[in-house]
């Protein structure tokens, strides 16, 4: 170690080239990150979506759910499966274990799908998919003080597919209003009167209203497809559909009988925005999609639209973009204010030019921490980001204790180079321990079980780049840079009143050292060590404290003084739970 640090103090040039290769991969890496809202999990959650329609909740259990979750019991991989039934369908869970390649299970469960026997006449196919993680980005209402729900709903199609259109934006879901119908009002007179029964003309429409494969017929040069394709999505199409053929020819349609419109189910469900009637846009982001490019280009279309129509607005009401951004502004202004007061206390207690090397090991540090952190699968979300704040206030501790260190053996007579090497090889110890604890305590949350020890688990690994990057910075960049330093330089005050400019101006911060020397001075003579002295000489005394401050924490925790959570914040872990 000793060699490596001596061949950057004596060969500076390599140190700026180190610098210049943190500052460019460092940029590059951040360029490279993708942002989202939280920390991106692969999805462990498979479903097994079953339709059946007018059937009651207990024939879909009985039916069909139960069969399902006989042939999926013994699979190697499953952790828990869950079900539901409902009206008109049900539902399967099957959640996989911690580290079970999802692609694989999925196989499997559609073979043991495959395997049920036999399942209710007129069910429709199961739908077995893998549940996609997406991660709500933006949502707004689309509202208009004239216009109905079908307008509205018109509206936000042609948004949708607008917006579709854009490169990374796949999930957009529009709710506030109910599922469409086409209601068909058979007239009784007029059933009467044709001589026609309900049954037949609910036969007719069955029979007429077909999406099916009628097999296929294979020639020397083509195979042909037969498919019957007959189904309508509206009214209108179904206006002029045959219910009987009379022997003389004549001809009764079904709007001869009945009233046929499309209209919404009587399902209540509408939405308001500011008192008038509005339909909820939703967009989300995948794993593969980056959420502030999608937010932003969602909000350049947002104010467009606005300024081409009157009668219709757009207004956003959830951005989760805002919080994104926010979080990042404070992680710059916590940076920030951490080099101001390190430049202030180290200016104050030690050197100024020792506490700018020392301030300027942070960004070094960020910089090659986003070198590293996207093979580790991190993005820009809210809690890499708060793994960024937390590790601020560590990231200067070795760098003080080495400065201070290589100052004081330059105060001792040695020269800078020699006071860089020999300072720094003597704290190497307590500083790699200090760190080494650091990565330790931080590592726990990458054990962590669930959910909570996927989301917790990048900010552990944020924390650990960053110290292992700063312990780099600390031992190799630092005392290359102290040792060539003007702050290892003893300057008559004749030699510096010869210059002008910043030399002369830290030159005169020196009068502020001396003051913070005599306050350490007296902060250790007068507090300190008569605290110690008396420590060190009733030391049954001094363990007794101690363990009645460890009982009383004990007593306030047991005795609810101090009350136990969870979490700090409720909500963010039922978000969580919900996420």
């Amino acid at each position: 170690m000793k060699k490596i640090i001596s061949y950057f103090i004596k060969y500076s040039v390599a140190v700026n080239v180190v610098i210049l290769a943190f500052v460019i991969f460092g940029i590059i890496g951040i360029l490279r990150m993708r942002s989202s809202f939280f920390p991106l999990i692969d999805s462990q959650i498979i479903t097994i979506s079953v339709a059946y329609p007018g059937a009651a909740p207990q024939e879909i259990e009985e039916g069909v759910i139960l069969k399902i979750e006989d042939n999926l019991k013994g699979l190697v991989g499953i952790e828990r499966v869950t079900s539901t039934s409902r009206e008109n369908g049900g539902s399967v869970t099957v959640e996989i274990e911690q580290g079970e390649d999802i692609n694989v299970i999925l196989a499997e469960v559609k073979n043991a799908v495959d395997r049920v026997p036999s399942f209710p006449t007129g069910m429709e196919p199961l739908v077995v998919a893998k549940q996609e993680a997406i991660r709500q980005t933006i949502s707004f209402a689309i509202s208009g003080e004239t216009l109905d729900l079908a307008t509205l709903k018109q509206i936000a199609r042609s948004i949708e597919y607008d917006l579709r259109a854009m490169d990374g934006i796949s999930q957009i879901e529009i709710t506030g209003f109910p599922e469409e119908e086409i209601e068909i009002a058979v007239r009784e007179n007029d059933l009467l009167a044709y001589g026609l029964t309900f049954q037949e003309v609910a036969q007719a429409v069955s029979r007429a209203n077909i999406l099916t494969t009628g097999g296929n017929i294979k020639t020397e040069t083509e195979d042909y497809l037969i498919r019957a394709n007959n189904r309508a999505y509206y009214g209108k199409e179904l206006t002029n559909l045959i219910v009987r053929a009379n022997p003389d020819g004549s001809l009764i349609r079904l709007s001869d009988v009945a009233v046929i419109r499309d209209r919404f189910s009587e399902t209540p469900n509408a939405s308001y925005f500011n008192g008038n009637l509005a339909v909820n846009v939703e967009i989300s982001n995948t794993n593969n999609e980056d959420l502030l490019p999608t937010a932003a280009k969602v909000k350049d279309y947002i104010e467009d639209f606005n300024k081409r129509y009157d009668a219709v607005q757009i207004d956003i009401t959830s951005d989760s973009s805002i919080r994104l951004e926010q979080r990042t502004q404070l992680l710059v202004v916590n940076g920030a204010e951490g080099i101001l007061l390190v430049l202030l206390f180290l200016s104050f207690f030690l050197n100024t030019r020792l506490a700018f090397w020392v301030a300027a090991g942070i960004p070094v540090a960020f910089l090659g921490m986003f070198i590293f952190a996207g093979g580790f699968g991190v993005t820009i979300n809210v809690l890499s980001l708060f793994g960024m704040i937390i590790v601020i206030g560590i990231l200067v501790d070795d760098g003080i204790v080495i400065s201070e260190n290589i100052y004081q053996h330059y105060e001792m007579g040695k020269t800078p180079i020699r006071a860089a090497i020999d300072g720094t090889m003597e704290v190497i110890p307590p500083i790699i321990s200090a760190i080494i604890t650091t990565v330790l305590a931080f590592s726990t949350f990458l054990f962590l079980d669930s959910r909570i020890g996927e989301f917790f688990g990048e900010v552990s690994t944020v924390v650990i780049l960053t110290l292992v990057v700063s312990l780099v910075e600390a031992l190799i960049i630092l005392p290359a840079h102290i040792a060539h330093s003007k702050a290892l330089v003893n300057e008559s005050e004749e030699a510096v009143a010869s210059k002008t400019g910043i030399d002369k101006f830290l030159y005169k911060l020196r009068f502020f050292n001396e003051k913070g020397d005599q306050f350490m001075s007296y902060m250790r003579d007068k507090l300190y060590t008569p605290t110690l002295k008396f420590v060190l000489k009733n030391q049954l005394l001094s363990l007794c404290v101690l363990l009645a401050l460890f009982v009383l924490t004990i007593s306030s925790i047991m005795g609810s003084v101090v009350g136990v959570l969870y979490s700090p914040t409720w909500l963010v872990i039922r978000f969580l739970l919900n996420y």
